[in-house]
């Protein structure tokens, strides 16, 4: 593993790390992460990409893990970032330094939950020639896991109002949601789940057209036991996709040997035999049959 920094395109500097394979590598993957997940959570996934030839590009969007500036590392009240600055200049300084570590080379990015919503905000989405969504839907409240619903109702319309305005960010490590997050990230993620459009503007109107570019293959990676997402929330999110060629693996811990999967098993070790090995076969296909959307 080799730490980087990436500089987005405002010049926020955003902490990094690149997984190289020993020999030549047959594609890139970009891993964007979950809602308040950092980015060591995909090191195990990452390492066993790398030993397989997939180069492996990690980042912390900017107010996350290592990309939260030294002044703002004790709180992050006055940070100023949302999911906009994520996509439109996080990801795609990621998907950059990805085509330009491994220029010729297929760029794949695996997205758990949220880092498989954003790439429709991503203004250089081109560059991306497959995704694979993990564990992916839409965050709407009603379309949640039915016993989430009543507990996302109470956050959405009353602890993230209250928590956020009394700390100036949202303080997910002291009421155990989430993780900490600024404050424009998390009022905008909860304008998004509260409608039923979910990816919308500050006046509420749907976000699609940067979903309607992508024009390639996605594997879509579902869990019969996800606690936070439905089957409805799924097809949601990837029916914003339209014109992507979509393969759809349904899981269920039993298929895999498993007792739990849910919204994070993924990306544990005891997978690496099955559902990583799944992920990796994919990409592999693709990587033979197609050349880098985004190569010169």
């Amino acid at each position: 593993m080799e730490t980087i920094e990436l500089i987005a395109a405002d010049g926020m500097r955003l902490s990094a790390a690149r997984f190289a394979p020993q020999g030549e590598a047959h594609a890139v993957a970009v891993v964007p992460a979950a809602m308040g997940v950092k980015q060591d959570f995909y090191e195990p996934f990452a390492r066993f990409l790398a030993e397989q030839g997939v180069a492996v590009l990690t980042f912390d969007y900017r107010g996350m893990g290592r990309s939260i500036p030294h002044a703002f590392r004790g709180s992050l009240r006055g940070f100023r970032a949302n999911l906009f600055d994520w996509a439109e200049r996080d990801y795609n300084a990621a998907l950059h330094a990805a085509r330009s570590w491994q220029p010729e080379k297929p760029l794949f990015v695996v997205g758990h939950s949220l880092g498989a919503q954003l790439p429709g905000l991503v203004p250089d989405n081109h560059l991306i020639d497959g995704i694979v969504t993990v564990a992916a839907g839409t965050g709407y409240w009603r379309y949640n896991a039915p016993q989430l619903r009543r507990i996302v109702w109470f956050m959405w319309y009353v602890a993230v109002p209250l928590y956020t305005r009394l700390f100036g960010y949202f303080p997910g490590k002291r009421v155990r949601k989430v993780g900490d997050l600024p404050k424009g990230v998390i009022f905008q993620w909860s304008r998004w789940c509260r409608s039923p459009h979910y990816v919308i503007d500050e006046q509420g109107r749907p976000l699609r057209e940067g979903f309607e570019r992508l024009r390639i293959p996605m594997l879509s990676m579902s869990f019969s036991d996800d606690e936070m997402m439905t089957a409805r929330g799924i097809d949601h999110l990837h029916g914003f996709y339209r014109n992507a060629r979509i393969e759809r693996h349904a899981i269920a811990p039993a298929d895999v040997g498993a007792q739990r999967i849910g919204h994070f098993g993924f990306f544990r070790e005891q997978f690496r035999d099955s559902l990583w090995r799944q992920a990796l076969d994919w990409m592999r296909r693709h990587a033979a049959a197609h050349t880098p959307a985004g190569a010169a």
